[in-house]
């Protein structure tokens, strides 16, 4: 039973099989033409038309951009140390010692 089992999967076509290998019979990717974008120059005087989705694209990156920079330059200090000093500095003020630096002379 096994055997009659075994023959029946090794007994497809090698075409149907090669084809599921690749995929089907799709042309491919498109060739490279040598413009750039795949778009060929517009005669002088015209403008090109923009997609629907360019602006959306521009605005929404270099707004997201924007919006980084300024959280990241608003952040809280969240370092060890910043804390370390405060605390620090704190505890000594709370013992009545003088936290400023005195230059000798």
């Amino acid at each position: 039973m096994s055997s009659t089992l075994i023959r029946s999967f090794t007994r497809a076509p090698l075409r149907s099989v090669a084809q599921l290998r690749r995929g089907g019979g799709h042309e491919g990717y498109n060739l490279p033409t040598g413009y750039l974008f795949n778009e060929k120059p517009l005669p002088l005087g015209t403008k090109r038309v923009k997609e629907d989705w360019e602006n959306l694209y521009f605005y929404g990156f270099m707004g997201s951009m924007v919006l980084g920079t300024v959280l990241v330059y608003y952040k809280p200090d969240t370092k060890l140390q910043t804390w370390a000093m405060k605390e620090a500095k704190d505890r000594l003020q709370a013992r009545g010692e003088d936290v400023t630096y005195k230059k000798q002379e």
